[in-house]
């Protein structure tokens, strides 16, 4: 078998619609939702491997954050969402080896990245939106696809003699389960160490009773039962939700960019790419003209209202710069138009904080607001006049490495917050961006919360909110000697170093993805024992045995 050198696709849409899905067919039934897997083989992001047995792609995983999304704005009486597989006896056999063997160290990390932000937004699901998911495992369930199960509240596996769970990475491919695998089954799950340390290294995985006294799965129940037992259960989980008897939902309508070799435009986000110094500038305007006020004219809005419609467009820009300019490593992020607008589309979000269209849109800000903190790219803000700076848009300065804030008299410049920074979007270690930053003095959190007024540039220094003031005479050079000094480091170094820095505080099972992903990935898919000329990786799926250097480090 030829091996592919190289499998990355040169640019990677993120947006799709169940209408061109190729690999999962989306069923309502109720209060009910199937997300049914059926890959196609000859339907990869490159031609030069083949999705054999349910094995995904980062295009499969595209497809399934998409269903996740229309699930929670389009179809506000779903309560339960069962995953399970159409090939018989198959499940998922995990991520496509000859994918992960063709790709790029940088698009490994960036698909086992996006891949586990999906399996977190299910989760996120569960524990915000009255969203339950349902694993049906109808067939052999192995490495990713085993970790999208455990990403749903239950699972339930056939009982036919052969169906088993497994995380084979470490016996076949001398790696690791890159989404979260081991950190959900002995964190989530509680499987005993003992127990995880027997399943992490038997290929075969475990089936039948023994999948359930290892709490590995939930229940098994012979072929002849399996279906009505699935049905019963998603009844049950559905009966615990708060989620609505029925619609209307919110279609979700595609965004649209118009992208150029260098800029990327949407309505409400723009990014500017310039490649000789490597750096891109992101910009995010405020809304425009009136907003809803009520929750029924905002469903009419729908995909349009300002809050929804700037979010979706920023999370899409922010994908579109990992997959695609990975030479691009800093990040400028500018705001303009009206703080005084985007504080009142904050205040009439608090006020319907318990309509269901809202707390989908608020936790979607949430979602987006995290993917900025996991992606590795250096993001310095600049707040100069005319900026927006305030309420949830003072997020992404507080998500920034750095703020930058021109003091100049001549010109009024202002930052204010707004309860939206006091909680309804936590970072993934559970704290706010403020209790974050001000970890070493708590009570400074609520001194600033407390303010009530903009803050200038000399009354943000002294408030801990932003990193520099310069004036107008050093503004310029001060700015770009920072964003010139940040491109000269190792992207390596600078990468780690970010990660290290952005999530103080408590740990939690989010952070431990992420932490050991980003620790693994950059070590253990690099080693020669995975993907050395003799290492498992490249051996496999050919006749050749992997050879190992057994030094420990």
């Amino acid at each position: 078998m030829a091996i592919a050198t190289n499998t990355t696709p040169d640019r990677v849409s993120f947006e799709t619609s169940p209408a061109t899905y190729h690999h999962w067919k989306l069923s309502f039934d109720g209060p009910i939702a199937t997300l049914s897997m059926d890959v196609q083989e000859n339907a990869g992001l490159s031609p030069d491997y083949k999705l054999k047995l349910n094995s995904y792609d980062l295009g499969v995983d595209i497809e399934l954050a998409d269903a996740l999304q229309r699930i929670r704005f389009e179809h506000p009486e779903v309560r339960t969402v069962v995953v399970t597989s159409l090939k018989e006896r198959i499940f998922c056999a995990g991520a496509n080896i000859f994918m992960l063997r063709g790709s790029t160290h940088a698009w490994k990390v960036n698909f086992c990245k996006f891949t586990n932000e999906t399996r977190l937004a299910m989760e996120d699901a569960s524990e915000n939106s009255g969203i339950k998911f349902l694993a049906a495992l109808n067939g052999i369930c192995a490495g990713g696809g085993y970790e999208l199960a455990l990403a749903c509240d239950e699972i339930i596996l056939v009982d036919d003699g052969n169906s088993a769970v497994s995380l084979p990475e470490t016996p076949l491919l001398a790696v690791l389960p890159g989404t979260g695998g081991l950190t959900r089954v002995v964190d989530k799950r509680k499987v005993r160490r003992d127990l995880a340390d027997v399943f992490g290294t038997v290929a075969e995985g475990v089936r039948g009773k023994r999948a359930v006294e290892w709490r590995l799965v939930d229940a098994v129940y012979p072929t002849s039962q399996f279906r009505e037992r699935v049905a019963k259960r998603a009844n049950e989980l559905a009966a615990q939700s708060d989620r609505p008897s029925a619609g209307p939902g919110v279609p979700l309508g595609p965004l649209d960019p118009q992208v150029t070799e260098n800029k990327v435009t949407y309505s409400a986000v723009t990014v500017e790419i310039e490649r000789a110094r490597r750096v891109a500038t992101l910009t995010v305007a405020a809304p425009v003209g009136d907003q809803p006020v009520t929750p029924d004219a905002m469903l009419a809005a729908g995909d349009q209202y300002w809050p929804l419609r700037a979010f979706r467009e920023l999370d899409d820009a922010l994908l579109r710069m990992r997959l695609n300019e990975p030479l691009i490593g800093t990040v400028v992020v500018k705001t303009v138009g009206d703080g005084s607008a985007v504080l009142a589309v904050d205040e009439t979000l608090l006020t319907h904080k318990e309509h269901w269209f809202v707390r989908e849109i608020v936790h979607h800000m949430k979602r987006t607001l995290k993917r900025m903190d996991l992606t590795s790219r250096s993001f310095f803000a600049l707040i100069e006049p005319g900026s927006c700076f305030v309420g949830s848009l003072f997020e992404l300065a507080l998500a920034a490495d750095r703020s930058y804030m021109l003091d100049d008299p001549d010109q009024p410049n202002a930052i204010a917050l707004s309860a939206m920074n006091g909680g309804p979007l936590p970072m993934s270690n559970g704290l706010t961006r403020l209790q974050t930053r001000f970890l070493g003095t708590p009570e400074r959190v609520a001194e600033v919360l407390a303010e009530g007024e903009p803050f200038d540039a000399q009354a943000a220094m002294d408030a801990g909110l932003i990193s520099f003031a310069p004036d107008e005479l050093d503004w310029d050079d001060e700015v770009r000697l920072a964003v010139e000094g940040r491109a000269a480091f190792s992207p390596d170094a600078l990468t780690g170093m970010e990660a290290n820095l952005r999530f103080a505080g408590p740990e939690t099972m989010e952070t431990k993805i992420f932490g050991r992903l980003t620790a693994w990935q950059n070590w253990i898919f690099i080693r020669p024992n995975a993907v050395g000329e003799q290492g498992a990786l490249t051996a496999y799926g050919t006749q050749k045995r992997p050879e190992f250097d057994f030094n420990r480090t």
